[in-house]
């Protein structure tokens, strides 16, 4: 019978990874962020994919973790996980040995990276079992600021019905410069977007965990138990409230 040690981790290039993301992640998009990515490989076939890179907004990750004296930890000390993309053919458990294996590798072999931050989307995907299994820690609550578009914009957003608030404000997006003519070049929040263009604001909640990789490093932010989760009514997996 097969079981999670069965997979083979290897670092891949994004010409093999992107592809398997936009095809098998619930948002078929990638991050133009990710830099590192590995691939989980099952029978000697592709099945699985782990992007890592640079946070889109570097303001709101500054001082989440301190160093050794005390300081906001360098911005280069850490990695963003912002894709994992994993189908079906993998044997249980997969997906916690395959961030345990990645997180061996980076250790070894980029020992300047102190920590690790990720997202779970609470409004479409899951509130982030697999982060919890791998030992992050949960640190943050937002709200997920989902845009379910009306369908005159669904083609503007390379055909995804839905757009999260960062790509609607990243400024390079072609849903972003469509929203920065209509508005005179000014950024505006999804609620406000929903009431000028229509659509939907999706509710659900976007959990931010965080892992330390060096024991000189900690938090600058305080760790929330995980039963909070559901006490906010936050809880989510494969896409359906729980």
């Amino acid at each position: 019978m097969a079981t999670a040690k069965d997979i083979v981790i290897k670092v891949i290039p994004s010409s093999v990874a992107n592809p398997f993301v936009r095809r098998v992640h619930y948002s078929k998009t990638v991050m133009n962020t990710s830099r590192l990515h590995f691939g989980v490989f099952y029978n000697q076939n592709l099945h699985g994919v782990m992007s890592y890179g640079c946070p889109l907004d570097r303001s709101k990750v500054l001082g989440l973790v301190v160093d050794e004296n005390g300081q906001p930890a360098p911005w280069n000390d850490m990695l963003e996980l912002n894709r994992m993309a994993f189908d079906d053919v993998l044997p249980k458990n997969s997906e916690s040995r395959a961030i345990s294996i990645s997180i061996k590798m980076i250790r070894k072999n980029a020992p300047h990276i102190k920590w690790l931050l990720s997202f779970a989307d609470g409004t479409q995907c899951g509130d982030g079992t697999i982060y919890r299994a791998s030992g992050f820690k949960l640190t943050g609550f937002s709200s997920g600021s989902m845009w379910l578009l009306p369908d005159y914009l669904v083609q503007l957003n390379g055909g995804l019905k839905t757009a999260h608030r960062m790509k609607i404000q990243n400024k390079s997006s072609p849903i972003s410069k469509w929203i920065l003519g209509q508005t005179g070049g000014k950024n505006i929040q999804v609620e406000e977007c929903v009431k000028r263009f229509g659509g939907t604001l999706l509710d659900g909640y976007m959990l931010r965990y965080i892992k330390i990789l060096d024991d000189r490093y900690h938090l600058a932010v305080k760790e929330i138990p995980y039963s909070a989760i559901q006490e906010k009514g936050a809880g989510m997996y494969k896409g359906e409230k729980r």
